[in-house]
């Protein structure tokens, strides 16, 4: 065997031809409602009529097919049980089916509307083959209620037109133009017009256009469909699209007999965090963030993230990690009848910095932090945990950024706040408002003086002590001339409370009426001093 063929991909697709019907009866018969043998169709709309979307067997053996109209399918039918279509649901459902094949290979595409692509390069021989495989996977499908097709091919393209025309076939890399050679044209899935068109040339089946030279279907039908012709025969491939990134490290457990205790799933994690840890090491990495998948026997994927702000290199890390986070689900795990397969993944990873720890203090301290961090965030969230880090703006709600401790943490430390003047009063109120709230200013004195009363929230306040105006304009290259300048005033009144308050706009120069003149400008407190 060459060295090409050796490295050459593997790729199996999946059709579910019945995917809308499945999905509605698979409802039903869990709701008690449905009834077997009931021919049963999913109708959507075209051109302005209704057509058959997908059927079921019965419907079949009836006679009727996709695409016909639903008054024709009724006259054949009276009987017949009409679904609408639903594309989201069916499209949930088809992601569903992709999680649950995350179990034979991390590698698995979409082909819409229903089916899937699963690059099985390198992983049959865990399952016993691909033969083996190709049985599992079509086997557990239909216990589920899935109609299913499936083939292997070395090419995404072959191994489509293999599900659609002869499934269950598995060709051997280099024998995929032999294996459509007599399928017709229409097998290719170009299109109605290339289709027709190939008919009208005389060209019938795939081995027809195959005997052609490329240069001339290429001219004749344009170099797209050339380039599926070459790969349908195997002459190369386009890669198929995973959904998820490739994780840097894999590792999971298969039982024979599902698990479904806390402490099984527990000693699972720990064994295989183990494992993880240990095939990072061997390349001086650490894992940035961790995801835990759980299948069921039932087909249903549960899966848990949990992220860090170091590299931890530490199985116990990864061990109180998850159990912080399994504790806080609000949607407990439920095994159902018992998971079948757990696995574990660093979908990020770093390089592990060595660092005096023993005897710096600091680091140490910093170590502490972070582990701190890390496990209140795997339990309410890493949203949640935030630190504040200084902007290089005078707009006061724009001067401090909320952002996610984990990954923030040393910004925060190193960050360099204004400091305050020794003897003077704050500059900045201890409280400052999300949004800057409006006061009734009855008077104030102008053109840039402070108001001697303001009613804020139904309450009226009198004036006794001012400091200001601090004048803040707005930055020219974000304001797209919508924000105006404020002038800040330190304001105390008789009772001793103490506000930050802004005039919006200068007087006679940048606030003016639907007529062109110049009007008050508006009043706002936008926070509280102690």
């Amino acid at each position: 065997m060459s060295a090409s063929s050796v490295n050459r991909r593997r790729i199996l697709s999946l059709w579910l031809p019945r995917l809308p019907i499945d999905r509605i009866q698979r409802f039903l018969g869990s709701a008690g409602l449905g009834k077997p043998n009931e021919p049963s169709i999913v109708v959507t709309k075209e051109n302005n009529a209704l057509v058959i979307y997908a059927l079921d067997e019965a419907a079949e053996r009836l006679g009727l097919h996709i695409g016909q109209p639903l008054a024709n399918a009724r006259a054949m039918c009276p009987d017949l049980k009409v679904f609408d279509a639903d594309v989201v649901a069916d499209a949930k459902t088809l992601s569903d089916i992709a999680d649950w094949c995350d179990r034979f290979t991390p590698l698995v595409a979409l082909d819409p509307p229903h089916g899937l692509f699963l690059d099985i390069t390198g992983c049959a021989h865990l399952f016993g083959g691909e033969a083996a495989l190709l049985k599992t996977l079509v086997r557990a499908l239909a216990r589920q209620g899935f109609a299913v097709s499936a083939a292997i091919a070395g090419t995404s393209v072959c191994a489509r037109t293999l599900t659609r025309q002869m499934p269950g076939i598995i060709v051997a890399d280099g024998g995929e133009a032999a294996a459509i050679d007599r399928f017709p044209v229409s097998a290719l899935g170009a299109g109605e017009a290339i289709t027709t068109g190939l008919r009208r040339a005389g060209l019938k089946t795939i081995g027809d256009v195959a005997s052609r030279s490329p240069s001339e279907i290429t001219a004749r039908f344009g170099a797209r469909f050339s380039t599926l012709l070459a790969h349908a025969l195997g002459q190369g491939d386009a890669p198929i699209n995973p959904r998820k990134p490739l994780p840097d490290y894999i590792v999971e457990k298969r039982f024979a007999e599902p698990i479904a205790t806390d402490t099984m799933i527990a000693m699972t994690l720990s064994r295989l965090a183990d494992t993880l840890i240990a095939s990072m090491e061997k390349q001086g990495k650490g894992a940035r963030r961790l995801e835990a998948a759980f299948f069921r026997t039932d087909g249903v994927v549960r899966t848990i993230m949990v992220e860090t702000g170091r590299p931890v290199t530490r199985s116990a890390v990864i061990d109180r990690l998850f159990r912080e986070r399994l504790d806080a689900l609000a949607d407990p795990l439920d095994p159902g009848f018992g998971f079948d397969m757990v696995r574990l993944s660093a979908s990020r990873t770093e390089i592990v910095l060595q660092e005096q720890r023993d005897l710096d203090a600091h680091v140490h301290d910093n170590d502490e932090l972070a582990a701190l961090i890390d496990r209140i965030a795997a339990r309410i969230g890493g949203k949640r945990v935030i630190v504040h880090l200084p902007e290089d703006t005078h707009i006061p709600e724009q001067a401090v950024l909320a952002a996610p401790a984990q990954h923030h943490l040393a910004a925060a430390m190193q960050a360099e706040w204004p400091a305050r003047a020794e003897g003077e009063p704050p500059l900045r109120p201890l409280r400052l408002f999300d949004k800057p709230e409006p006061v009734t200013v009855p008077f104030a004195t102008v053109p840039d003086g402070p108001p001697h009363q303001f009613t804020w929230r139904r309450a009226k306040h009198a004036v006794v002590r001012v400091e200001g105006p601090e004048r803040i304009a707005m930055e020219w290259w974000r304001q797209d001339g919508k924000q105006l300048t404020r002038d800040y005033f330190r304001i105390e009144d008789a009772e001793g409370l103490r506000f930050w308050i802004f005039r919006d706009g200068l007087y006679e120069g940048e606030v003016f009426d639907a007529d062109g003149k110049p009007a008050p400008p508006n009043w706002y407190v936008h926070g509280l001093f102690a």
